[in-house]
């Protein structure tokens, strides 16, 4: 697919395209080709590990056939417009992310845009690799076995007793516990406080 096509497809996603989403495809396409594969996958070869969600995760989960549902696409938070993508059988990556001056440059690209969002939105479609993008070839810090994971695996925490998948619990003191209960979790119970006594009450 070429990238108007797979704009068009990311864009049906949204009730418009957006420069994030070019982006996405931009950066999705390089990836993969950084790594000599063809996109969009039919395998699970290639793992894409997004650094922010939203409108750019789309991107690139058109552009290389990855998706969270296929456990092919992971999220690592850390609010940044770029991702990490790995060849899983050779444990090769490379992380790729727009260059620092990309909206100025995206001006030069399409001069007809007046607004900075629409210029962007064009720039970053005309803009080649070089141009557009780093790419830097990158170690794991955790193995790819650890993030993969065996598929299947289930056991119980010990505290809360709930379900544990993918092998993402952790053993402490002899116990496997949940990564919630093992702390420190993103959730916690909610305990609200009642107010018993009211002005009314408080009245002689």
């Amino acid at each position: 697919m070429d990238l108007q096509a797979l704009l068009e497809k990311s864009s049906s996603r949204h009730r418009h395209l957006c420069p994030r989403q070019v982006l996405g495809v931009r950066i999705g396409l390089a990836g993969a080709a950084a790594l000599g594969m063809e996109v969009p996958r039919r395998n699970k070869r290639l793992l894409v590990i997004t650094e922010t969600d939203g409108c750019f995760a789309d991107g690139l989960a058109v552009a290389t056939g990855c998706e969270m549902g296929h456990r092919t696409l992971r999220l690592a938070d850390y609010g940044k417009i770029a991702a990490v993508f790995v060849d899983v059988r050779t444990n090769t990556a490379v992380r790729v992310a727009p260059q620092l001056d990309i909206r100025q440059k995206a001006r030069e690209y399409a001069p007809e845009e007046k607004k900075h969002y629409f210029a962007q939105l064009i720039g970053y479609q005309r803009m080649p690799d070089e141009e557009l993008l780093t790419i830097q070839q990158v170690d794991l810090t955790t193995p790819i076995g650890d993030i993969i994971s065996r598929a299947g695996v289930r056991v119980d925490c010990a505290i809360c007793g709930e379900e544990i998948i993918n092998e993402r619990e952790v053993v402490r003191d002899g116990q496997t516990l949940c990564l919630a209960c093992a702390g420190p979790a993103y959730y916690k119970p909610h305990q609200p406080v009642l107010e018993w006594v009211t002005a009314e009450v408080r009245q002689p």
